[in-house]
C-alpha cells in the first residue's frame, strides 16, 4: 500500500469538500465491478487481460471527495507524486494486450484528430503527453499531423517506436520551453497527473499563440451522480454505466467537471472553445464474450448522443492559447 497525503483541491486550492465515497463504499464498488465483468469474460482469461477493466494501475482510493468550490472530484488522501510516477514507470503490459489496445483506440482517435484540425483550422506540429501505445500518434499521422509523444514508461515508448511513431521517454516537464507546438494533446492521462495546474501552465508555454490544447478526462459529476444509485431500483443501470466507462471504483486521481476544467484553463490563459461528452473508448477484446461485445457497443452508442444533453461519462475540452494582444486586455 503506498503512503498517502491529505491535500487541498489541486485545481482551486480550497480545503472544503464533501465525501462522495468512503472506504466501505469503494470496497463495495470493487465487488460490484468483479461481479459485473465476470460473466462477460471468457473462461481462462489471462490475469494480464483484466487490466483497465477490473484491475487498474493504482490501488482503490480510501476516500473520494468533491471540492465545494469548483466541483472537482478527487482522492483525498492521495498517493504521493513520486509513488504515482513509479506506478506507471515500471508497469510492463503484455504485448498482446498492447496490440489490442492500439487497434481499439486508434479507431476512436481518428475522430479526435479531426476535431483538432477543425479547432486549429489546419494540421501542424503537436505533442501528446502520455502517448501510451501510440494509437493517437498513428491516427494523427493519418490525418496529416506531425505528432510526437512523451511517456514515462519505456515499454510503451518502445512499442510505439516499433510502429514507426515518434515517441520519447519523458513527461510534460521534459518540454524544453523553446519549441512551440500547434497542439498539445493529453488524452486519458491528465486525470492521473500529480499537479494539473503546473501541467496546464507548461502546456501553455509549449504552444504558439492561438495553439490548441485538447484534454480528455473522466467526468467527476457523472460518477458522483450515479454512485448513490448503486443500491435501489436503478442499481443495474448505474453499475453498467459506471463499469462500462471505467468509473466504478474511481481508479483515477481526479474526476474533473466542466466547471473545474474551465476554471483551470482560463486561469492559465486559455479560452475554452468546445466541450463535448463521450463514453470511454472500447475495451472489449478476444477474451470478451460475443454478447458482451455487442452489449458494450449498444451502451456506448446510446451514450454518445446523450452527451449533447449533459450525460457525459468522459469530457473532452478543446482550448486555445490566447493571442498576446488579447491577453494584455484581460
Amino acid at each position: 500500500m503506498p503512503s498517502l497525503e491529505l491535500a487541498p483541491c489541486p485545481v482551486c486550492g480550497a480545503n472544503d469538500h464533501a465525501v462522495v465515497a468512503d472506504a466501505d463504499d469503494i470496497r463495495h464498488e470493487v465487488e460490484l465491478l468483479w461481479e459485473y465483468h465476470r460473466p462477460r469474460l471468457r473462461p481462462g482469461t489471462p490475469p494480464e487481460r483484466l487490466a483497465d477493466r477490473v484491475a487498474f494501475s493504482q490501488h482503490p482510493p480510501l476516500n473520494v471527495v468533491r471540492c465545494t468550490r469548483c466541483g472537482l472530484v478527487y482522492r483525498n488522501p492521495r498517493e504521493r507524486a513520486f509513488e504515482l510516477r513509479a506506478t506507471y514507470e515500471h508497469d510492463s503490459p503484455d504485448t498482446a494486450l498492447l496490440e489490442s489496445l492500439f487497434h481499439n483506440q486508434r479507431r476512436a482517435f481518428r475522430a479526435q484528430a479531426r476535431r483538432l484540425t477543425r479547432a486549429l483550422g489546419h494540421t501542424g506540429r503537436g505533442v501528446e503527453i502520455g502517448s501510451y501505445v501510440g494509437a493517437f500518434l498513428d491516427a494523427a499521422r493519418a490525418e496529416g499531423w506531425t505528432f510526437e509523444g512523451l511517456d514515462i514508461n519505456s515499454c510503451l515508448v518502445s512499442f510505439a517506436r516499433q510502429r514507426g511513431l515518434q515517441a520519447t521517454l519523458g513527461d510534460i516537464t521534459s518540454l524544453d520551453g523553446t519549441t512551440r507546438y500547434d497542439a498539445v494533446a493529453i488524452w486519458n492521462t491528465f486525470e492521473q497527473l500529480p499537479d494539473p495546474r503546473d501541467a496546464v501552465r507548461r502546456a501553455h508555454d509549449a504552444l504558439r499563440d492561438g495553439g490548441v490544447l485538447a484534454i480528455r478526462v473522466p467526468n467527476g459529476d457523472f460518477y458522483a451522480a450515479l454512485r448513490p444509485h448503486l443500491s435501489g431500483p436503478a442499481a443495474r443501470i448505474a453499475r453498467a454505466l459506471l463499469a462500462q466507462n471505467n468509473l466504478l471504483t474511481f481508479p483515477y486521481r481526479h474526476g474533473f467537471t466542466e466547471l473545474s476544467l474551465r476554471t483551470l484553463l482560463e486561469r492559465a490563459g486559455f479560452t475554452v472553445v468546445s466541450t463535448r461528452g463521450d463514453p470511454l473508448v472500447p475495451t472489449s477484446d478476444e477474451w470478451t464474450r460475443d454478447w458482451a461485445v455487442v452489449e458494450e457497443r449498444v451502451v456506448k452508442s446510446v451514450l454518445r448522443p446523450l452527451g449533447r444533453i449533459g450525460v457525459r461519462p468522459w469530457i473532452e475540452v478543446v482550448a486555445l492559447r490566447k493571442q498576446k494582444a488579447e491577453s494584455r486586455k484581460q
